[in-house]
């Protein structure tokens, strides 16, 4: 992942906890009492993974900020950077299918939303074999 592929993820990775933030906090203050707890338990559950997926977009994009400095298992040219842009996307799109489908089905009750967020929890999953991958052909320098 170039240099401006790591800044970014580092700037959506920064972005995405930003929302997650507000979004928690607007769960937390205004939707008591309004949401049946079924519809609250969707909302809350896409909240945390929201926040955690932030967080491990943030990881890819400093893993890939410092991918450069170690060498790569064998000649495979560029594997962290093409294995982090995959993990990146699917970590972004993983994020917004699922927890958008989440969030949707909260504010709608439209629960054949439900088929989306299942797409969203395997790229999310690809997301995170992805950087295992990119790791495991690292070798330090």
């Amino acid at each position: 992942m170039s240099r401006p592929a790591g800044r970014r993820t580092l700037i959506l990775a920064a972005l995405l906890g930003a929302s997650a933030v507000a979004i928690g906090a607007f769960g937390a203050h205004a939707l008591d009492g309004r949401l049946s707890e079924r519809a609250l338990g969707w909302y809350r559950t896409g909240a945390a993974y929201h926040a955690t997926h932030a967080l491990a977009l943030l990881g890819c994009g400093l893993f890939a900020a410092h991918a450069g400095s170690w060498r790569q298992a064998g000649d495979v040219a560029d594997a962290p950077g093409s294995l982090l842009r995959v993990a990146a996307s699917c970590l972004g799109v993983g994020t917004l299918l699922f927890c958008g489908s989440l969030y949707l089905m909260a504010f709608t009750g439209w629960t054949r939303l439900g088929i989306v967020t299942p797409l969203g929890g395997l790229a999310l999953i690809a997301g995170w074999l992805a950087m295992a991958i990119a790791a495991w052909r690292l070798r330090a320098p």
